[in-house]
């Protein structure tokens, strides 16, 4: 047996107190509004009767039902305000899903199940066993060219050149793709973080809030409610309304525990919802990407200039450089995109149903319900906490009701124990929690969180995706493009050198006099220069040393001796000196040209 708890109004002079209140309905009058209330089930206290154990909560307020009937209630949404699925994302979710048997699989995103996984890495050998072969195709052109040093025309050594400039310059493009796409990434993940704390400030701020009300009235309320019921156990003399003013008492104190309850379980749910940490774990994980992604474009972008150089120069040592060198930036690539398709398509699968994924991380159904509601933002589904803020809200009015109505008996009961000012500072203790409740219900709503959401949600799937679409195509292009430069590299520095080759003399020529002739010829030339009347004392050991290291250097001059052969006929020479030469010295004033002949 249920009943209801009223508080008798007189309004015009009749008492409301009919069967239809004891049935569960009651009314009272504020501001010139009527509310409706509902009972509910609490639980007995010993030493209560049972017309004393319900509470009447309101069953609704005029200005939610109003703001409803207009479409700009809680859960109304517009069109902007819905998530649209991106096209790239739904490119991406139909490639097929495949595992190990190459049989299709759920393309829905499930980082919890292992078949999934086996699919994304069924989609990343791809680009693996492309590598594979294209390290096998150079290995054997190699090996084929390795010892080829047949010469080429210098056109076909510049056309290699002029295609190996061409190729690195699209590569550098290929590769400055994938640095937009990767600050593009680096964005969208930033700002989806940043959703993040947004939403977890959120429940952080209802979890403070439920936390402040229940402090206000378990704590602060109950105990100036016990204090009062200290004074009433006094003995009097009027126990009839001494029994009346405990049963007003008895009210305040179940609707004051109530509100403190309905605080309590809105709070509870939500301790369940954490993103800290997530959060904390995704920021630490970009804090490495970002950076290492830059890092390893960066030095494939400085690959490609060294090449750029190397042909330009003529450098044979930059494109031995870039051969070595190329060959890790192929590898490279090609792991890289066998890591973004995976991440690409898995990424693609998520943003086919965020909603979905976020419900899952859900521990029970009440929490899963609280996150459908929050990230969809439906006119039609009802706010989870509802219920208890009406439940809230209304134990805090009957406890206001309540002690309004004891004041003025227990005052009259009590005239000496000064409790007009216990009166009002309890009063003001429920009208705080009364704010507090009426805050509480503003930020339940769902409209703040669920624009977090959104932000969030498409902050990943559209610039993320994006720039992780991008990252995947430019590491392929890259790799392409890296192997054909490694080939025609391979193909060209074979035949650049670092010097120009001479043409070897041979010492026998006929044109030129043996080498014993060529000595005979240095020493006699020596001899007749000394005895040309020139001064040739050594005037110190050093001089004479220098004349020996002289006489030796002549000695040893094959084939380039001035004038004609020994056999040769003497003719008379012209000029000025009547076949003479211009003097060296002051005592050797000529030399005959017969003297090196």
């Amino acid at each position: 047996m249920h009943v209801c708890t009223y508080v008798n109004r007189v309004r015009k002079g009749r008492n409301v107190d009919s069967d239809r209140d004891r049935r569960g309905l009651c009314f009272r009058f504020s501001r010139r509004v009527l509310f409706r209330f509902r009972c509910v089930e609490s639980p007995q206290p010993p030493g209560v009767a049972l017309a004393e154990t319900q509470n009447c909560y309101p069953d609704g307020l005029r200005g939610e039902r109003e703001g409803r009937s207009k479409g700009t209630g809680m859960g109304a949404t517009s069109g902007d305000d819905v998530y649209s699925i991106p096209t790239l994302a739904r490119l991406l979710h139909a490639l097929p899903h495949l595992n190990v048997t190459f049989h299709r699989v759920n393309s829905s995103f499930d980082p919890n199940s292992p078949i999934y996984y086996e699919s994304l890495g069924i989609l990343a050998s791809v680009p693996a066993a492309w590598l594979i072969l294209t390290l096998l195709v150079l290995l054997i052109y190699l090996l084929t060219r390795c010892c080829d040093r047949k010469p080429r025309p210098s056109r076909s050594i510049s056309a290699m050149k002029v295609t190996l400039a061409v190729v690195s310059v699209l590569c550098c493009a290929a590769v400055g793709l994938g640095l937009y796409g990767n600050d593009d990434l680096h964005n969208g993940f930033t700002q989806l973080l940043q959703e993040g704390k947004q939403v977890d400030q959120q429940v952080h701020r209802i979890k403070n809030q439920t936390e402040n009300i229940e402090r206000q009235l378990r704590q602060q309320a109950n105990l100036q409610l016990t204090q009062l019921r200290d004074i009433f156990d006094e003995p009097i003399s009027n126990s009839t309304a001494l029994k009346q003013c405990l049963q007003w008492l008895t009210w305040a104190a179940n609707n004051n525990t109530a509100a403190a309850a309905a605080a309590a379980d809105i709070r509870q749910p939500l301790n369940h919802i954490v993103f800290s940490e997530s959060i904390d774990r995704g920021e630490w994980f970009e804090q490495i990407r970002w950076p290492s992604t830059m890092a390893v474009l960066s030095v494939l972008l400085i690959l490609c200039v060294v090449l750029l150089v190397g042909v330009a120069r003529h450098s044979r040592c930059a494109l031995i450089a870039f051969s070595v060198c190329g060959l890790l930036a192929v590898i490279a690539s090609y792991v890289m995109a066998s890591i973004y398709i995976a991440s690409t398509v898995a990424l693609g699968d998520l943003c086919m149903a965020p909603d979905k994924f976020i419900e899952d991380q859900a521990k029970n159904e009440l929490t899963k319900e609280i996150l459908r509601y929050y990230t969809s933002c439906e006119r039609a589904r009802a706010n989870p906490f509802t219920q208890r803020l009406r439940e809230a809200k209304g134990a805090i009015e009957n406890t206001r009701s309540s002690l309004t109505a004891l004041r003025k008996p227990a005052l009259d009961l009590f005239p000496r124990k000064a409790l007009e000012p216990k009166f009002s500072s309890l009063l003001n203790q429920v009208n705080e929690g009364d704010l507090l409740i009426t805050a509480l219900t503003a930020s339940v709503d769902c409209r703040a969180l669920h624009t977090h959401y959104l932000r969030g949600a498409r902050a990943l799937c559209n610039t993320g995706l994006l720039g992780l679409f991008l990252m995947l195509a430019s590491a392929i292009l890259a790799g392409l493009l890296l192997t054909v430069l490694v080939w025609v590299d391979s193909h060209t520095w074979i035949y650049i050198r670092k010097k120009k080759d001479y043409h070897q003399v041979n010492e026998t020529d006929p044109y030129l006099p043996p080498p014993a002739a060529s000595q005979a010829i240095a020493a006699r030339t020596l001899q007749r220069s000394q005895g040309d009347g020139c001064d040739m004392r050594p005037t110190d050991h050093h001089q004479q040393q220098q004349q020996q290291q002289r006489g030796a250097h002549m000695s040893h001059l094959r084939g380039h001796t001035l004038g004609r052969l020994p056999s040769h006929h003497h003719e008379p020479l012209s000029g000025p000196n009547n076949g003479k030469y211009a003097t060296l010295s002051k005592q050797c004033k000529t030399l005959e040209s017969s003297d090196f002949y």
